[in-house]
């Protein structure tokens, strides 16, 4: 933190981390919090808060904020120890100052509200305006009208944790490049702006930059332990941006920038096969998250993918060979099924039951001699490098995990549901080695910027990298993925999956593919089946990036 600004905590005590989104837990905060004091006559009133206590409470907290009375302000709330402190902070640490507040038209107990106040620091001052919103609520322990407490009230962009700080730049800003040398922004790519923020934090000094004056937002470090990269809300002193050379292209990222608009919950990443290169990352989420690289969710069928390549290593069958397709198939008291639609087919082959996306196939071979509780395990570790811990992305990554299991887990893993744990990163990168077979760890940052190593695994043997190449085009041309991939041209294969989550009424949706020395995936959160939501996305990319 520089120079020696104190950084106010907001709210960290009740919030609840899930999946890389905060969540606050409610809270209504008694007198001793900032719910003081009583109705007239004693009595305590109930229900929602009406117009006029609306307006009262309202105008009373934003009368305190403007004037810089942090724990006048806080008491309105109903948690005012949070609430100061936040205030608190805004002033003396923020350095805002001069602040207006004109509130918009209620919709029930709900106000929106324009702020425009100056950002003064180290003889440098800047306008600063930005829209929020507050909900009044009835007190619990003392019925009284009071702001319902969230860091969001004070700035939109603020979760349980933040802090507001003004001060040198922690790290010079960059100038983000793509392969091609086009500037990178989150104006322009806006799913990019954590994956850029991310970007200075690491790498801002060694682009060469120099650091300017900006009001910030410092993130909590939630569940991982490592705080967030700041994210800039204003710059009152320019920097001298350092140019950062990344792989992506403008090209595939503006594709993918759409395509993931499209659905709620979704992410994609495209590669380039021959040499790791990421291409496009983009997600669509409102907490910020890059589930796109970190996330750890069961992928479905696209895992079978890995279980084709463990069969064919292990001389269980081949492409041509049997997987026949009964209706269901029992694995140690648990019963797996097929897709309702499906007609079961006693003499199919693997790669009939691979373009079918036949689970009960998949189920009965993995019972096989010589394979054990540990083969998909070395097949995903040794062959594909997923599941060591070891990707150096250039930033924070998950690369995958197919943990070794006994009893129905070790069938589950097999078609991606049980405990394999992907993200769209992990499944572009799984089909660049099925076709290419050679691993190649993927990056968006060159190593030789900071000397990191690449991980790596001796890949496949040429003969199941053909199969599995033919398989997925037998896939995207006649199988599940033949409506998503219609209309692509060049060397095209796919597979589709849909991976049950408890709790869930629909599925997620997965689909991985290739075109030419691209190869895509993604992952869209109770998308159903594969080809209906992942497909378009993947097919998207692909037809921008060929």
């Amino acid at each position: 933190m520089g120079k020696g600004v104190k950084a106010a905590v907001i709210g960290g005590v009740f919030a609840v981390m899930l999946g890389g989104a905060g969540y606050g837990a409610y809270n209504i905060v008694s007198a001793v919090s900032g719910g003081g004091g009583s109705s007239a006559a004693g009595t305590k009133e109930t229900g929602p808060p009406d117009e006029g206590e609306v307006e009262e409470t309202t105008r009373s907290f934003f009368a305190a904020w403007e004037k810089g009375e942090a724990s006048q302000a806080a008491s309105y709330t109903n948690n005012a120890q949070e609430a100061g402190a936040l205030l608190t902070a805004y002033g003396d640490d923020a350095h805002i100052g001069e602040v207006g507040i004109t509130p918009g038209k209620a919709t029930g107990t709900t106000v929106p509200f324009t702020v425009k106040a100056t950002v003064t620091f180290d003889g440098k001052s800047e306008a600063l305006s930005y829209e929020s919103r507050l909900t009044v609520v009835r007190g619990k322990t003392t019925g009284r009208a009071l702001v319902d407490w969230q860091p969001s009230v004070v700035h939109p962009d603020l979760k349980e944790g933040d802090t507001l700080v003004t001060e040198e730049s922690a790290q010079p800003p960059i100038e983000a490049v793509g392969r091609n040398g086009t500037v990178l922004t989150k104006e322009e790519y806006p799913s990019l702006g954590p994956i850029l923020d991310t970007l200075r934090q690491k790498y801002g000094e060694k682009a060469g930059g120099t650091p300017g004056v900006e009001l910030v937002i410092r993130r909590s470090a939630g569940t991982t332990g490592e705080p967030a990269a700041d994210t800039p809300l204003l710059t009152l002193a320019e920097g001298r941006p350092g140019k950062l050379r990344t792989s992506l292209s403008a090209t595939a990222q503006a594709a993918a920038e759409k395509a993931v608009r499209q659905y709620p919950e979704s992410s994609v990443v495209a590669v380039k096969p021959s040499t790791g290169e990421v291409l496009a990352v983009a997600n669509h989420r409102d907490d910020g998250f890059n589930a796109a690289f970190q996330g750890q969710v069961a992928p479905g069928s696209t895992m079978k993918i890995i279980t084709a390549a463990m069969l064919i290593d292990n001389g269980v069958t081949a492409m041509n060979g049997p997987a026949p397709c009964p209706p269901s198939a029992i694995w140690q008291g648990q019963t797996f099924k097929n897709l309702t639609d499906m007609e079961p087919n006693e003499g199919a082959s693997l790669a009939n039951s691979f373009l079918r996306s036949c689970n009960t196939a998949f189920i009965k071979l993995v019972d096989e001699k010589p394979l054990g509780d540990a083969s998909l395990t070395q097949e995903a570790q040794e062959r594909f490098g997923l599941g060591r811990n070891d990707w150096k992305t250039g930033i924070d990554s998950f690369d995958g995990s197919v943990p070794a299991v006994a009893g129905p887990d070790r069938a589950a893993n097999a078609i991606g549901q049980g405990r394999v744990q992907m993200n769209p990163l992990n499944m572009a990168s799984v089909t660049a080695t099925a076709i290419t077979g050679t691993f190649r760890q993927p990056y968006l940052v060159p190593s030789d910027l900071d000397g990191r190593q690449f991980a790596q695994a001796k890949g496949l043997p040429a003969g199941t990298a053909s199969q599995l190449r033919q398989m997925m085009r037998l896939t995207a041309t006649q199988g599940t993925a033949q409506e998503a991939m219609s209309g692509l041209r060049g060397d095209i294969g796919a597979k589709t999956g849909s991976a049950e989550v408890d709790g869930n009424a629909t599925s997620d949706s997965w689909f991985t593919g290739f075109r030419d020395d691209v190869s895509a995936a993604a992952m869209v959160q109770q998308g159903g089946h594969g080809g209906d939501a992942a497909g378009p996305i993947v097919a998207a990319v692909l037809r921008a990036a060929g």
